[in-house]
């Protein structure tokens, strides 16, 4: 892993580093698979503050740090923000098809549910 130098400069896998069975962990989790899918459908940098999640905050700083570490997201700050956005280009380079895979499968969930329910 690259290493930080400070409390603003947040550590990330290289794209080398990424491994497939962090990933899908990282995916597997209904709440991490839901701001993956907000980032995807937005395709830009979002804040933190942007996503409404059902957690507490330090629940939500944990799935954050999940999604980083394992190399699915990058997470900068601009000023007092801090910014999110999918590592598209080395998830997909790395496992082509893979995040594309999920969210229409996540999607399709949500329609069978929305059938049911």
């Amino acid at each position: 892993m690259t290493t930080a130098t400070n409390a603003r400069v947040l550590e990330h896998p290289t794209r080398d580093q990424i491994r497939l069975e962090e990933v899908l962990h990282a995916l597997a989790d209904s709440v991490r698979l839901r701001i993956v899918r907000d980032m995807a459908r937005e395709s830009t940098e979002l804040s933190c503050s942007y996503f409404d999640l059902p957690v507490t905050k330090s629940t939500t700083t944990h799935h954050f740090r999940v999604l980083r570490e394992s190399g699915v997201i990058q997470q900068m700050y601009r000023g007092t923000a801090k910014l999110n956005c999918l590592r598209r280009s080395d998830l997909d380079a790395l496992f082509p098809g893979l995040l594309d895979s999920v969210l229409a499968a996540a999607d399709a969930q949500d329609g069978r549910e929305g059938e049911t329910g």
